[in-house]
């Protein structure tokens, strides 16, 4: 009795510091609460689509005196040209106007509403606000049937990336890795865009490429460790698949501080000194390195051992 106490005791010392595979319970039901609460959120409250996905102008306004935002709003309720939404950043002078215009009954008209929406929107800047010399800096204008299809296309391309990362995994590896894999990708999604849309962001095509971006790196995450834990399990045969997934994750436990850490250090800095666009782009980075870090050792790993254990009661 006190010889296997004794090969329990080496063997839990020979994996190194941190029992991964045990604090697989804790952090699993921690990740499958977050994952179904932000499903549910995004579900019933919807997600915030920018200019890009839902159709209509956005212009950007640099003023070069002191504007205030209330004033801004009072002078677009008259012009006529739907619900107009103002947003302030920078460093106070510059707004964003933002509105989907009069639909027309058919595109043709619908164009030639909003080009009127965008000429009343210059008119009213320079006959009430010329002494704040206004500068317009930018005009986006994206029809609704161009928005409905990019939404539907930036989707789907989400979906196909974890398609084929699916089939990847299933033949670089084996099939007990690729659920792991994917699941892992899933779970960092919803969480990223979940934290993302709760702080009242939108989400647009840069957004749904920097969340493209992460399925790239935490894939990579995961491929490394699923490969060290390959290259233990064929060093330690003899061991059970806990020593050899921990001693897989804590032997490379350097490499994933360095390498995420570096990479989180440096969009949280963007994300903290950049404006508009290219913040809203690190902070998704940001919270997705986080997560795709986290899921790689307390997600995907388990996971894979959950897997192999069904595999052996399915045989008995």
């Amino acid at each position: 009795m006190n010889q296997k106490n004794n090969n329990s005791k080496n063997e839990n010392e020979d994996f190194g510091r941190f029992d991964f595979v045990g604090l697989t319970p804790l952090f699993g039901g921690i990740s499958l609460v977050l994952s179904l609460v932000f499903l549910v959120y995004l579900t019933v409250n919807g997600i915030n689509y920018g200019i890009d996905f839902r159709g209509g102008t956005e212009i950007q306004v640099k003023f070069g005196q002191s504007v205030e935002i209330d004033n801004l709003r009072k002078s677009t309720e008259g012009l006529g040209i739907g619900e107009v939404g103002i947003q302030g950043f920078g460093d106070g002078n510059e707004f964003i106007f933002r509105f989907q215009g009069i639909q027309g009954k058919t595109d043709k008209e619908t164009n030639e509403n909003l080009s009127s929406s965008i000429a009343k929107v210059r008119t009213m800047l320079e006959t009430q606000f010329g002494a704040q010399q206004p500068d317009i800096r930018r005009v986006d204008t994206v029809g609704p049937q161009v928005g409905a299809e990019l939404k539907r296309n930036g989707f789907l391309s989400i979906f196909y990336c974890l398609l084929v990362i699916l089939i990847y995994v299933s033949l670089r590896f084996d099939y007990k890795y690729s659920p792991g894999a994917v699941i892992c990708l899933i779970h960092d999604v919803i969480l990223t865009m979940g934290i993302f849309v709760l702080v009242g962001k939108e989400v647009n095509v840069s957004i749904l490429a920097a969340i493209l971006s992460l399925i790239g790196f935490s894939l990579n995450d995961v491929i490394v460790v699923f490969d060290r834990i390959r290259e233990t399990e064929s060093m330690y045969k003899n061991k059970s698949s806990k020593f050899i997934v921990n001693k897989a994750v804590n032997d490379m436990l350097g490499r994933t501080i360095i390498t995420a850490g570096t990479v989180f250090t440096s969009a949280l800095c963007l994300w903290i000194f950049s404006e508009g666009t290219v913040a809203d782009i690190a902070f998704a980075i940001t919270i997705g390195m986080f997560f795709g870090t986290y899921s790689s050792v307390f997600v995907a790993a388990p996971l894979m051992i959950f897997i192999e254990k069904m595999k052996f009661l399915a045989k008995a």
